[in-house]
């Protein structure tokens, strides 16, 4: 089971997940993202300093919303991520193709002072 929690934050749109992304919870993570998208918010910060466990579909739902920011002009941003997690995106290369940042006053300072 995911939570997802949205909120907005100078430029950014931020989500923030919690518990584990899998098969049966990444329905919510494409609605958040697709908010996010749809927001007008320059970037997505995804949160995932609670964020316990990501299965390939989390992982496969990351990358096809950061391709589809990409094109909308809004970047995807991961924020914090837990060795576990961390450690699925240095085995599969996902993590060479994210911005990422330790935590979230780390990714919202980087925004203000652009």
């Amino acid at each position: 089971m995911i939570a997802v929690r949205q909120m907005s934050a100078q430029d950014a749109f931020v989500l923030t997940l919690a518990g584990e992304l899998d098969h049966d919870s990444v329905e919510a993570l494409r609605e958040a993202l697709a908010d996010g998208l749809a927001s007008g918010a320059g970037r997505i910060l995804a949160d995932c300093s609670a964020l316990r466990f990501c299965d390939s579909t989390g992982l496969n739902a990351l990358l096809r919303s950061r391709l589809a920011g990409r094109e909308a002009g809004v970047r995807l941003e991961l924020v914090a991520l837990q060795p576990p997690v961390a450690r699925m995106f240095e085995i599969t290369g996902a993590g060479a193709v994210f911005r990422m940042y330790a935590s979230l006053d780390e990714a919202l300072a980087e925004s203000s002072q652009r």
